[in-house]
């Protein structure tokens, strides 16, 4: 029997009560309150202004169907329990809001007493819905970071694999007879390596790894430019729209992985429409402000050129669209695509210091967007190609620096059937003590990535302050950012990614020895 001189919940306009209830409907956190029969009865202005009901609707059982249906049981069990308990709660549910939709709500529950006795439990609410959706997105970018280091990581030796396998081949090709049993078989393992490199560079580019050659990029043109490729690959029965914001910004970017990715996701929506529907594309001025960001926190606020592909297939389910970036994720069939093209995509935009996103609902399509920062200078760079001339070979001598014996070995010999003279080195530090000792050395070609002291780009610093004006030609299957400091050296970086045939390293050596012939010869003009 409860005492009259204490205020019962059942009348709750008491003095007190309509103290506490005059404050909480000014409080800024939504606030409950439930009786000793552990049912609400009674809920503040924001309580009842976010789930857009009467207080008459909410007090009982009004909770109860406010709460997602898949989170009702766990939640009534941690309330059941600890009111049995006379203990404070936490848990975290989804609510819903007056227009529908589902937040994400933390509710701290305690009990209260009055004169001693237990008279029922008063929560408070606040809506972590953005909290969450910041740390999911942190979760997903820790995730796929740690994907990333393991995936460059693997194409590093993969890539050094396929140049010992690739490079004997291309040696063998002299020796075997012309027949054509031996020659096609031969041909076949040349085309099996190039297939190698091409998924190894895909790892490479949903790694980050890839090494870019950015320059300030007007994306417009990059689109038109593609049309008859687009409509080439898609085939007649995709209707392609383009559409281009008239004075688009430039973006500074690699122009040749921004053709890819704009193929890749392409293909990747005709595929999604079987072949048929229509494909459209968008590029547009866009500024990311902080309302933007402070959700997204992978993306800075600031100036952005905004690409979207946008397609009239199935769409997906939240749960796929999710995954669609991790490396080797597909919804396709067996043998019917790698799982490769999206992840390479997100890989090349974060490398470049954008952003990517995707919308899609099933049965209305799905829009892939990616933002790209405004290049600072808006006018796109002029790309001079160099005139190719031959450098003479016998005399030239090279210094091979490479920590690989296996690649070290085929590549020395590559080199000599090139018709050049080598010295090998296993580190930098080795190449160092060759060098002054004396040696003339014509050229440094070096692995970017090896162990010792000091990296490949000071080992070409010290070189050329030993050496000035001597060419240093880089290579890697994994640069990991180790020429970002290549302008420290006041000479262009060149690069030749592994694997590379023999055909390609005697084109790269030529063209690398006559610039700096050519740049030799004008420094002293």
């Amino acid at each position: 029997m409860q005492n009259e001189e204490t205020p019962s919940l059942s009348s709750p306009r008491a003095a007190g009560d309509r103290l506490f209830e005059d404050l909480a409907n000014f409080a800024p956190v939504m606030i409950w309150r439930s009786g000793t029969d552990a049912l609400c009865d009674w809920f503040n202005k924001p309580w009842l202004e976010f789930v857009g009901r009467a207080m008459e609707q909410e007090i009982g059982n009004g909770w109860a169907e406010n709460v997602h249906p898949d989170d009702f049981d766990r939640c009534l069990d941690i309330y059941t329990s600890s009111f049995r308990e006379r203990r404070p709660f936490t848990m975290v549910y989804r609510l819903k809001r007056r227009d529908g939709a589902y937040r994400d709500i933390l509710d701290n529950g305690a009990a209260y007493y009055r004169d001693g006795e237990f008279a029922g439990y008063f929560g408070s609410c606040i809506d972590i819905s953005d909290q969450v959706e910041m740390e999911k997105q942190l979760r997903q970018s820790q995730k796929m970071e740690a994907i990333g280091q393991l995936t460059g990581g693997v194409a590093h030796d993969f890539n050094n694999l396929l140049q010992v396998i690739g490079g004997s081949l291309d040696l063998l090709k002299k020796d075997l007879p012309s027949a054509e049993r031996p020659q096609r078989r031969l041909h076949n393992a040349i085309d099996a390596v190039k297939r190698g490199a091409t998924l190894a560079g895909q790892l490479l580019a949903f790694a980050r790894r890839q090494e870019l050659v950015p320059k300030a990029t007007n994306l417009g043109r990059v689109i038109r430019g593609m049309d008859d490729l687009f409509r080439r690959s898609l085939g007649e029965a995709v209707k392609i729209e383009i559409a281009v914001e008239e004075n688009l910004w430039s973006t500074h970017v690699d122009p040749v992985q921004v053709e890819s990715a704009l193929l890749n996701l392409a293909v990747n929506a005709r595929d999604a429409m079987d072949g048929r529907g229509t494909l459209a594309i968008q590029a547009r001025n866009m500024r990311l402000d902080e309302s933007y960001t402070a959700t997204h926190a992978e993306v800075a606020p600031g100036e952005y050129v905004m690409v979207s592909v946008n397609d009239t297939g199935s769409g997906m389910p939240p749960d796929v669209a999710e995954r669609v970036f991790e490396p080797f994720f597909t919804t396709k069939k067996l043998g019917e695509g790698t799982g490769l093209g999206l992840s390479m995509v997100h890989g090349f935009v974060k490398q470049s210091y954008g952003h990517i996103r995707i919308d899609s609902e099933v049965g209305r399509g799905t829009t892939v967007s990616f933002f790209l920062p405004r290049a600072t200078a808006l006018e796109e760079e002029s790309q001079e190609t160099a005139p190719a001339a031959s450098a003479t070979r016998g005399s030239a001598t090279v210094l091979l620096v490479e920590d690989d014996e296996h690649v070290r070995a085929i590549t020395a010999d590559i080199l000599l059937d090139l018709g050049y003279q080598v010295l090998v080195a296993h580190d930098a530090d080795a190449a160092m003590a060759i060098i002054d000792r004396g040696h003339a050395i014509d050229l440094l070609f070096t692995d970017v990535v090896m162990p010792g002291s000091f990296d490949a780009t000071e080992l070409a610093r010290r070189a050329r302050e030993r050496l000035p004006g001597l060419p240093v030609l880089f290579t890697s299957g994994y640069t990991n950012g180790a020429l970002a400091k290549g302008a420290q050296l006041q000479l262009p970086v060149e690069l030749l990614p592994k694997p590379y045939s023999r055909e390609e390293l005697a084109r790269k050596l030529d063209d690398v020895m006559s610039s700096a012939a050519r740049l030799n010869v004008e420094g002293n003009a």
